[in-house]
């Protein structure tokens, strides 16, 4: 070897490229796992990521990778990363990046991309697309890394995108040539470093804080609304003392259950209508006044009542109707300074609220006492759920995942939840496909077993992660409701082409077939002391199973908001319940026609 060709050996064994550089960024910012679904050109930040220590949790399909690492950043308060691969991988990969910007979860997508020059001059590149800008409006925020130097950059202001304010999903865009990209390693090294501080506090003003408080000092029926915001916020303790100091009656949504356990005497989740229509002075913390709560207005709510908002984003204040009271600051800091003003001027509702709520609860709980525990068979969602919850409330800290319509409103007002963040469901924007991808995040990031309960009709959305599970040998334990449809399975074709009704799916579905072909356990329950005796066998076992639960064709209705803006007249029929339906929904504010 010539000495020519010596330097120039030396001085490439000194260099590092963009698929090194961009894995070392991570691991710099304590980045420990990775989900995704890869192949050319990212195949090898996998490999590279795994070699370095972190770990990577191949799924089967690109939106559910995005699901799983949303799961950890809800979680853990950090953002969870997830890759894919270009073109149709990312915008299979958009959709919970989406989702999680709704739901003010921390994740940070990664997806290879096209050279630049071919995408811009149009060439028609194997996957070409512009994915930066089709990523905008999925997006808190969207970046393209186009030099090797550039990528420590570019993952420290994904991660302060994602964690600072309202979080969200954050996009990293990693054309191939970038990753290809060659730099001498002691540059590189040098170029590596942590993000200080990504989420600092936003600290109220004291006024703000006094005006809050003044308000809910006049309530004669105060409320406190805990949203997922309250839980992700992970100041549990200081939200228990607020509640408790002022006596007043709380509501959980959905994922902020077990913020305070559900057997909590101030929980009024089972007078919520009463409660709701009577408050005279609400607090909001870290929930918005959305579709989920009829935007703060409607015969749901006090005509009167007053709010008090917490929240971090100032645009979110005013969103559906005037807040009295506006609190913009993170939760930690305003609940803090909420509950060193109590400690000096002291508030207690009055305790006849209390205890009409309690009265109230008591009718409400005495109508559906015997539905949960009932040994109706073929069962309903209800005895079902209610042979879970056994096993839940001997098992509090046990992850729950839920999706689908009767499976995921029913499995919310059955199973009581006792510790925070352990409930994960389809959240702000209400979408399927969202079960089985957070379970595995819970799993994959947590280690505790995973109970993940789906409607049929939901499960066929992420159905193949059952691999996923078997394959990493997670504890997760899932449940499906099958009731043979959507919303159930009693609907009949009002055409004559012979053909399922719309709605139908398989009743007589083995679905626990799935879970036994990849080496996991499979159960098919046909009573609710089977439902109980498996569930409790899966959570047990620390391994992969599946309970398939055989439910009437008849249980279950339509659930939602349906609206006809220009209604025809029903020209035939109404079969099963459909006829109750209407009316439910009528009766309940539903159906506007």
């Amino acid at each position: 070897m010539t000495a020519t060709d010596q330097t120039a050996s030396a001085a490439t064994a000194n260099l590092t490229d963009g698929f090194h550089v961009l894995v070392e960024s991570l691991l710099k910012n304590d980045f420990d796992k990775m989900y995704g679904v890869i192949g050319i050109p990212v195949t090898d930040v996998a490999r590279i990521a795994q070699a370095k220590g972190i770990r990577y949790i191949g799924l089967r399909h690109e939106s559910d990778a995005g699901n799983a690492a949303a799961a950890e950043g809800f979680i853990t308060g950090k953002p969870g990363l997830y890759l894919t691969v270009s073109a149709p991988g990312f915008m299979n990969g958009l959709i919970p990046l989406k989702e999680a910007t709704e739901n003010g979860w921390p994740v940070i997508m990664m997806s290879g991309s096209s050279s630049r020059e071919l995408i811009d001059l149009g060439e028609g590149d194997y996957e070409g697309m512009d994915q930066l800008n089709y990523a905008k409006p999925f997006s808190k925020a969207a970046y393209r890394v186009d030099k090797v130097e550039d990528i420590p950059l570019v993952v420290a202001r994904a991660i302060r995108a994602a964690c600072t304010g309202r979080p969200g999903g954050v996009y990293i865009d990693l054309p191939g040539d970038t990753l290809g990209q060659t730099i001498d390693a002691s540059v590189a090294e040098s170029l590596l470093y942590k993000v200080n501080d990504p989420c600092p506090a936003q600290i109220p003003a004291q006024n703000v804080i006094d005006q809050a408080m003044e308000l809910l000092s006049t309530a004669k029926k105060p409320l406190i609304y805990l949203g997922k915001g309250a839980a992700y916020a992970q100041c549990d303790e200081a939200i228990k003392q607020f509640v408790e100091s002022t006596g007043a009656p709380y509501l959980a949504m959905s994922m902020a259950k077990g913020l305070l356990p559900d057997n909590h005497p101030q929980n009024a989740a089972s007078a919520r209508g009463m409660t709701m229509r009577e408050a005279d002075v609400v607090v909001m913390v870290g929930a918005r006044l959305n579709w989920m709560l009829n935007f703060g207005k409607g015969k749901h709510w006090n005509p009167d009542v007053k709010f008090i908002q917490i929240d971090i984003d100032p645009t979110e204040i005013d969103n559906s109707r005037y807040i009295a009271a506006p609190v913009v600051g993170d939760i930690k800091s305003t609940i803090g300074l909420f509950n060193e003003y109590l400690a000096k001027k002291p508030y207690h509702a009055d305790p006849a609220w209390m205890a009409a709520i309690k009265a109230d609860s008591e009718k409400n709980n005495a109508r559906f006492a015997g539905a949960t525990t009932a040994d109706t068979v073929p069962m309903t969602h209800y005895n079902a759920l209610g042979a879970i919850k056994k096993v839940t409330d001997a098992n509090h800290d046990v992850y729950i995942a839920n999706e689908g319509a009767n499976a995921l409103d029913d499995c919310r007002d059955i199973i009581d939840m006792y510790l925070p963040r352990h409930r994960l469901d389809c959240g702000t924007w209400g979408v399927m496909g969202v079960g089985l991808p957070y379970a595995i995040g819970a799993a994959v990031t947590t280690g505790k077993p995973v109970i993940s309960i789906h409607g049929d009709s939901a499960f066929g959305f992420d159905g193949m992660e059952v691999e996923t599970i078997c394959r990493y040998s997670l504890p997760i334990t899932v449940v499906i409701l099958n009731n043979g449809g959507i919303y159930r399975g009693d609907f009949k074709n009002l055409g004559d082409d012979g053909d399922p009704s719309p709605l139908t799916l398989s009743a007589c579905g083995h679905y626990e077939k799935m879970m036994e072909a990849f080496g996991g356990t499979g159960y098919y329950a046909k009573t609710p002391e089977e439902v109980e005796k498996y569930v409790a066998a899966g959570v047990a076992s620390g391994k992969p199973t599946m309970v398939c639960c055989e439910l009437s064709i008849h249980s279950g209705k339509e659930s939602g908001h349906i609206t006809y803006l220009n209604p025809q007249p029903v020209t035939g029929p109404l079969v099963g319940n459909e006829q109750e339906d209407l009316a439910e929904h009528r009766e309940n504010g539903k159906l506007v026609d």
